[in-house]
């Protein structure tokens, strides 16, 4: 269903320049090489939630040209927040009538749709900024990737916390030997907060699909099947097929520090052990272990939590701080020290004990010296001013596609939890048979096939 609105054109001055991954350019301004231009940006599920939270940040610096989503309610607010936006309840009839008039999208779907919008918006030359995990399949990870490098096109993942200032300091002060030689990263999160396991599968029941919801569209390239109550618009995540769990929410922002900060890459081992893991929910509590071998640090072990799992108390931690309310965040362990970071975004690692950290900064203040991101705090922005600006935004796909899939070879492990699968990095694939038929999608809807070989 289409719903007619038109947008209103604005102008935007972008200002400074941004990282990438390990590698930086230099601040330039405005004036000096870049030249303002205007952007038209479309939402796709950008009506509600995080998605309405994408096009407001996308409309600080560029035109919101449409919007779409499947919930009709919610995309009735949104025309009448954006009344010169064009609305629309499928990605694939806004393209079509609207291809020529967009530059870039923010795709703010559940898991599973984020593969073939990204891929639909690629395909007809868009830029596009995709919130995190990237999609929740390996292969479609690595068929993003390659489909966005042959069009050539800017990308951004949603992952706020690589835009701040302090997940770069963090990066030099791992870099520059704060804690000398890592060797032990710990990682956790209060999520899920939303049903998995038992608790999941008991609400996830056939019913008749409400009357303000486009159920086909929801599914996007996913097999047809009877409406599921209870999965819209938030507890998808705890379901195998259309979320990717709670390493998929928070991992590619609990684990971006760590994983940016000692190069990690791709783990060569993996292994987990999970509570109440069934056939349509991703497990209540897990524990998985990953193994890297680094090109600085050599030999790093990664835990990760969640579920109300965590690691033990560190015994530098100051005898004030209650360790149970500390809901998330990681410990990043040397041969002379240990950072604490109990924020989601890296907003504030601390050496421990507190003593040590005050002696570190020698009572100044960090200092950046990495250039600072286009647009800290915000990927979307980040992403318009890379545009404007011909630059490349730091979670672009050569650095999120990794990111997204160290979650998702966690999940493999979680998924066959008690083996120890060996990651063969150049194959894409592990050890075990059962697992690798995970790596993909079982099946996709007739008609909704993507690869980069399609593009």
């Amino acid at each position: 269903m289409h719903w007619k609105n038109k947008n209103t054109r604005r102008d935007f001055l972008a200002k400074s320049a941004l990282a990438t991954g390990s590698l930086f350019t230099p601040n330039i301004f405005l004036g000096q090489d870049a030249v303002a231009k205007n952007i038209n940006v479309a939402g796709i599920g950008g009506a509600g939630g995080k998605g309405e939270s994408d096009v407001g940040i996308s409309a600080k610096g560029a035109n919101i040209v449409a919007i779409c989503d499947v919930d009709r309610n919610r995309l009735k607010k949104a025309g009448e927040k954006y009344p010169d936006a064009k609305l629309f309840e499928s990605f694939r009839e806004m393209f079509d009538v609207m291809g020529d008039k967009i530059d870039m999208c923010t795709v703010s779907t559940p898991d599973h749709a984020h593969y073939p919008a990204a891929m639909e918006a690629i395909k007809r030359g868009k830029h596009v900024c995709v919130q995190k995990p990237l999609v929740n399949t390996i292969w479609e990870a690595n068929q993003l990737h390659q489909a966005a490098k042959k069009k050539g096109v800017k990308t951004n993942m949603g992952n706020q916390g690589h835009t701040g200032d302090m997940i770069r300091i963090f990066r030099q002060w791992i870099q520059a030997g704060a804690v000398g030689n890592v060797k032990e990263i710990h990682v956790w999160t209060n999520r899920p907060i939303w049903p998995q396991g038992n608790e999941a599968k008991a609400k996830y029941l056939a019913k008749d699909v409400p009357d303000f919801l486009n159920w086909e569209a929801w599914l996007a390239a996913t097999p047809q099947v009877p409406y599921i109550d209870g999965l819209h618009p938030f507890a998808w995540r705890g379901n195998l097929q259309y979320g990717a769990g709670a390493m998929g929410d928070m991992g590619c922002h609990l684990l971006d520090g760590p994983f940016w900060a000692c190069d990690l890459g791709e783990p060569y081992k993996v292994e987990a052990e999970c509570d109440e893991l069934t056939d349509v929910s991703w497990p209540k509590s897990s524990h998985a272990i990953f193994h890297f071998k680094t090109p600085k640090f050599g030999e790093v072990v990664l835990h990760w939590y969640e579920g109300g799992r965590k690691p033990e108390r560190p015994a530098e931690l100051d005898a004030s701080r209650d360790w149970d309310k500390i809901k998330g965040g990681f410990l990043v362990r040397g041969d002379e020290g240990v950072f604490l970071e109990t924020q989601d975004y890296c907003n504030g690692p601390r050496l421990l004990p507190e003593e040590k950290f005050q002696a570190f900064l020698g009572g100044k203040k960090p200092t950046l010296e990495l250039p600072q991101s286009l647009a800290p705090g915000e990927p979307q922005l980040e992403l318009i001013r890379a545009i404007q600006q011909d630059k490349i935004c730091g979670s672009n796909f050569d650095y999120s596609v990794p990111l997204t899939k160290l979650c998702l070879i966690g999940n493999l492990a979680l998924r066959n939890p008690g083996k120890v699968l060996d990651w063969n990095s150049a194959d894409q694939k592990t050890n075990d048979d059962a697992a690798n038929k995970l790596l993909k999608r079982a099946a996709y809807r007739e008609g909704w096939e993507y690869s980069a070989d399609m593009i």
